[in-house]
Order: C-alpha cells, then sequence, then structure tokens
C-alpha cells in the first residue's frame, strides 16, 4: 500500500472538493495554530504560511504519508476579510465588497513521505454586482455568511452577485483543485 493523503484541514468544504476528483483522504486531522495575520502581512504570504504551517504540523503525526494543508484568504485591496465575527461585521463587508473586484488568494502545501514541504499559491478575481440594501439584508438573513471568509460563500446563493470570476472558481470555495491535483500527482501520490 502507497502513502495515504491526509487532509490538515476542518473545512467540510474541501474535503467535498476533493471527493468531487476522486481524492478522497484516510484521515482528516486539524492543525491547532495560531491564525492571526502578522503585523502589515499582506494576503498571499499570510495565506501561504498557513497552508505550511497546518501541512507542517500535521505531518508530524503522519510520516510517510501525503499531507495537504490549504488556507483561503479574501482581500479588498491590502485588507483582509475574515470570517465575520457577526452580523454587522458581515454586513459592513458585503458592503465594502459591492460593486468591487476583489482577490480571494489560496494557499496549499503538501509534505511528502519524505517530509519536504512544497507550497503553492493561486488568486482568483472576484467582481460583486452592485447591491441594494435589500439584497444584503437577504443574504445576511440565509445565514451563509456564518464562518465564511469575506461572510460569502459563492457556492451557494452568493452565486446570484457574482456576475464573474477570473481564475480558479474551486479555490474561491476553498481549495484550487487542479493546482491541488498537479502537485499531488507530480509529487508521486497515485490515490492507490
Amino acid at each position: 500500500m502507497g502513502a495515504r493523503l491526509i487532509l490538515a484541514s476542518a473545512s467540510p468544504r474541501r474535503l467535498e472538493l476533493l471527493s468531487q476528483i476522486g481524492l478522497v483522504p484516510a484521515a482528516v486531522a486539524v492543525a491547532d495554530i495560531d491564525e492571526a495575520p502578522h503585523a502589515r502581512e499582506l494576503p498571499p504570504p499570510l495565506c501561504q504560511r498557513l497552508a505550511t504551517a497546518k501541512a507542517v504540523h500535521v505531518a508530524k503525526n503522519f510520516p510517510g504519508d501525503f499531507v495537504l494543508g490549504a488556507d483561503t484568504v479574501v482581500a479588498c485591496g491590502r485588507r483582509i476579510l475574515a470570517k465575520a465575527a457577526d452580523e454587522a461585521e458581515a454586513r459592513k463587508f458585503l458592503k465594502l465588497l459591492s460593486g468591487r473586484r476583489h482577490r480571494v488568494y489560496g494557499g496549499f502545501c503538501v509534505v511528502g513521505p519524505d517530509g519536504v514541504a512544497h507550497a503553492r499559491g493561486v488568486m482568483t478575481a472576484v467582481i460583486f454586482k452592485r447591491l441594494s440594501d435589500q439584497e444584503i439584508d437577504a443574504y445576511l438573513k440565509s445565514g451563509e455568511w456564518r464562518g465564511k471568509a469575506g461572510a460569502y460563500a459563492i457556492q451557494g446563493s452568493a452565486a446570484a452577485l457574482i456576475p464573474k470570476i477570473i481564475g480558479s472558481y474551486s479555490n474561491v470555495v476553498g481549495l484550487p483543485l487542479a493546482e491541488t491535483a498537479a502537485l499531488l500527482h507530480g509529487l508521486g501520490y497515485t490515490g492507490e
């Protein structure tokens, strides 16, 4: 039996995305790391650092396996839009995103059976239409914003608010699938 795939993430969306392309992790292990940005840390390095930290942390318990860590950062300019703490903050985020283009950065890292970490990053541009107060109210009422970076889930009803994206759709959901599959394949993961 070959090396197994271990997912270093508590995100049910990442697990669903992987299964969508036939990659079913043998185990899911949550990395207990501090995810707070460092002072003046920009979004791309932040998501790369967190993805790598998650994979490296979990890999300690799974020597000889492939361990995949990932992180998603939503940014409007240099401002990082984390998971909204409450409805008021979610409203603030949606008003900020309304009628604008923002970026979703996806960082992912695979620690191979040899213990070496391989990190990559992807950026997707997301364009929101101009949102009315009624549209924001309706979206907030749906509750989909809870637990989502930037206070929206593109795979849900927010899809009606986003006329265009440039780049990887699965990256916005939580994991850039084509790039992740290519990295795993390039490192020798066969899925058997």
